[in-house]
């Protein structure tokens, strides 16, 4: 089969599409015949190696241990293994190739990869697989962080801030299909877009300062942590709580080593005597209860991905370029 090979960290350029081996499914996997492969930014930091940490969680130290790039797909199933009892060959699906943390390849961006058949779903028979590729890892990070803070309903006033991204777009319609209002903050060219996808209201960052209104937000979800807590907490009710998802902005922010590890620690210190602040919680929802509610939530129409491009596979270093620029209108994604 062919597929996007990474010998070792660093520069895109090094990414070539080769002859592989076809992967077979384990006993509790299955075989897909990829369709989609989403570009997001956790695809670079593996590409890059930066942080450096990520090295040591599970990545590879001086090389990829997985050279195949890419987490998320939809395909359709193309062999099953002898425990694996959710699907049958010819079926739909989608989801992640991994189970554990994102900072790993995962071998999305090839003909074919092997899942655990608890991180795959049915595909919805109303989105497409470009739309249903798009959604695993985002999804999960937006559910994951909204989970902190519990059900959001009716009359609650939510910010996103960075809603044009893909964490940031999925975390406004699950908020909306809990009933929330919502504001979203994002560049001038993704306004109508976030209009699209149901803010009540949008704020073009480079023109206004959230922080700095006198609005008052029961959340603010922050993807690209661009203002210090301490001026987000000037736009927080009370009770309101500020939850970080953060982005090293494709190594621009220069912490190599460590990332925004370090900040994290800090903010979970600090949630010890600042109620705004949601105390730590290191459960984590199980992929397979995830990959059911994504199914749920697509099939009902309340998240709607919106795809940019699509690149063939050969394009894959193009691909993730376009994404570093900043600016996609909705999701990219990769065609085997």
């Amino acid at each position: 089969m062919k597929a996007v090979v990474q010998e070792e960290y660093g520069s895109l350029d090094a990414l070539e599409v080769r002859e592989v081996e076809k992967p077979a499914p384990g006993d509790d996997e299955v075989l897909v015949r990829v369709r989609a492969a989403s570009v997001h930014p956790d695809v670079w930091h593996v590409v890059s190696g930066h942080p450096y940490v990520l090295r040591l969680m599970g990545a590879g130290f001086f090389k990829p241990k997985n050279p195949i790039p890419g987490t998320d797909m939809a395909g359709v199933v193309e062999a099953v293994g002898k425990n694996a009892t959710q699907f049958q060959p010819g079926d739909e699906v989608f989801g992640e190739t991994i189970g554990s943390m994102q900072w790993i390849n995962g071998g999305a961006y090839a003909e074919y990869v092997t899942a655990a058949e608890e991180c795959l779903a049915l595909k919805p028979a109303n989105v497409t697989f470009e739309q249903a590729a798009s959604v695993p890892t985002s999804g999960y990070i937006a559910l994951l962080n909204l989970a902190e803070v519990g059900q959001l309903g009716p009359g609650q006033e939510v910010l996103v801030n960075g809603a044009g991204g893909g964490v940031g777009a999925l975390a406004l319609q699950i908020a909306k299909a809990q009933g929330a209002r919502v504001t979203a903050v994002d560049s001038t060219k993704k306004l109508d877009l976030l209009r699209e996808l149901g803010a009540d209201q949008v704020i073009d960052y480079t023109r206004e300062d959230f922080t700095k209104r006198g609005d008052r937000y029961d959340l603010i979800f922050d993807i690209p942590g661009n203002y210090p807590f301490s001026e987000c907490r000037r736009a927080l009710s009370p009770d309101g709580k500020y939850i970080l998802i953060g982005h090293e902005k494709f190594g621009e922010s220069g912490k190599r080593t460590l990332g925004l590890i370090p900040h994290f620690f800090k903010l979970m210190f600090l949630s010890l005597f600042v109620k705004q602040l949601p105390k730590p919680n290191f459960s984590m929802p199980s992929k397979k209860d995830t990959m059911v509610v994504f199914r749920e939530l697509l099939e009902a129409g309340k998240i709607t991905p919106v795809i940019d491009r699509t690149y063939p596979l050969s394009e894959a270093s193009e691909a993730i370029r376009y994404l570093m620029e900043g600016e996609p209108q909705g999701r990219v994604v990769i065609t085997p």
